[in-house]
Parts: C-alpha cells; structure tokens; sequence
C-alpha cells in the first residue's frame, strides 16, 4: 500500500489534473453544478453495483469516477469564490470531530470524552448531535430525493435512535401480518383503489422495518433479487436463440424449466 505521503501526491496530482482540464478541455469547461448532477447520481450507483458484486477492480474504477465528481464541484465553488477543496476537507474534519465525542471529547463539556462502546450508542449520540447543531427534527438528515426504499430504512433507522422502536422482532412480525392482512382485504374489496396503493405501501414499510430488525439492508436484498432475475432471464433468451424461438413463441412451461435450469447453475 501507499505511504501518507505518495497519498497527499496522488491527491495533489488529481487536483492539478482537474484544474488543467477545467482549463484547456472544452467539455470540462462548459460544466456546471446542474450539469454534474444527474452525472454525479449515474455514478454513485454504479459504485454500488461494483460494491454488490464485490468486485475490488470495479470499486477503484467507481470510487475514482465519484471522486473526479467531488473535485470538480470543488474547483467550480472555488472559482465562485464560495469554497474550495481544503474548506470541503476542513468542514467535514470539524464535523466528524464534533460528532465523535467518544473519540475527541466534548468541546461543551471541557473535552470530557463521552461514553459510546456500542456501533448503536455512537448512532444515538450522532443524531443527538445533529439535533443540537439545528436540525428541527430527527428525519431532517432523510434527503427527499432518496429512494423510497431507502429513505424508509433511514427514517426508521433515525427515529430508532431516539427510542421510537418496536422493543424486538416479534412486534415487528405482529405488525407485518396485520398490514399483509389488512392489504388482502383491500384488493377483495377493491383492488384499483387508492386505498388499496396505501395499504401496499404500509405492507412494504413495515418489511423494511422487519429487514431492519435483522439487520439487512432491504435496498441491497432487492437489489441482489434484481441482478438474480436479470441472469435468469437472460438465460431463457439465450436458449430461445439456441432454439430459433423468440420469446412470445415460447410456452410458459418452456421458459419456466429454463428458468429452473439457470437457477440450479447459480451458487446458492
């Protein structure tokens, strides 16, 4: 591994690349924050494909891609004179300062170090934190833009923090059998109503928070389903092809042994 020092000069070396191309390059040139921003989120998630598929050659690529994004959002507020990459840096050191306590002490206690020996006693200090630093409420760290599954696991995790939580599992079980059961009323009833779209969308909740009492994360699970169903699916196309078949072609019981027969080739 590299030296603390052959860091600082890569780092360096990103930022004199940056500012060469924001400079010379007439694509650099011509971006800015809104036009990152789509760009920015394309990237986050392709890191989070290489990181599910736990693929080290991959994340290097992603987390350079991301990082590019981050120094360039730098070197355009620089150019703004609103900050630059070392205000970025400094800012962040100061929060994780402040909000590590049990680490650095509390500067509002005379640096008294705080007490914190569990992953989930520094969660609720962070969040207290947060609360002191001005946040009117827990779940205003819960950006709107996130996705849904997310942002229900992250609201849930927050309001957990501050002892708004079912004590164990059970409870959770209890509550999702209710809204499983309160949903197959609903589309008895009426299937079409929005009525029925709320019900489904508590029923999802509550598996989020079910997934969250065993600690997966119900994001990854899908997504991990996703990619699943995605190379069994394309499996079945590329035995349709073998066969001359196109898909429509095709009976369900066809596709559907073709789909067994990928899903015995898949590790378990």
């Amino acid at each position: 591994m590299n030296s603390k020092q052959q860091k600082l000069e890569a780092f360096s070396r990103l930022l004199d690349v940056m500012d060469e191309l924001r400079e010379k390059c007439p694509w650099d040139m011509k971006q800015t924050n809104e036009s990152l921003r789509h760009l920015t989120i394309e990237e986050t998630y392709e890191l989070s494909d290489a990181i599910l598929k736990n693929d080290a050659t991959e994340i290097k690529k992603e987390l350079g891609d991301v990082l590019l994004h981050l120094v360039f959002y730098a070197r355009i507020g620089s150019e703004k004179k609103q900050f630059d990459i070392a205000d970025v840096c400094n800012a962040l050191c100061d929060k994780l300062i402040y909000r590590h306590p049990h680490i650095y002490g509390d500067p509002e206690n005379s640096g008294q170090v705080v007490k914190a020996d569990t992953a989930e006693q520094v969660k609720e200090n962070w969040e207290q934190l947060k609360l002191k630093e001005g946040n009117k409420s827990v779940l205003s760290g819960v950006a709107k833009g996130t996705p849904s599954i997310v942002k229900a696991l992250r609201m849930q995790e927050k309001a957990a923090q501050v002892g708004f939580d079912w004590p164990t599992p059970k409870e959770v079980w209890a509550k999702v059998d209710e809204e499983l059961a309160e949903l197959k009323e609903e589309f008895e009833v009426n299937p079409d109503s929005e009525k029925t779209e709320k019900e489904f969308g508590d029923y999802l909740f509550s598996l989020v928070n079910l997934a969250r009492k065993y600690n997966i994360n119900p994001d990854d699970a899908l997504e991990k389903t996703n990619l699943k169903f995605i190379e069994r699916f394309q499996y079945i196309e590329e035995k349709a092809k073998v066969l001359n078949k196109n898909l429509i072609d095709m009976t369900l019981d066809e596709m559907d042994a073709y789909w067994n027969e990928a899903k015995q080739k898949q590790p378990k």
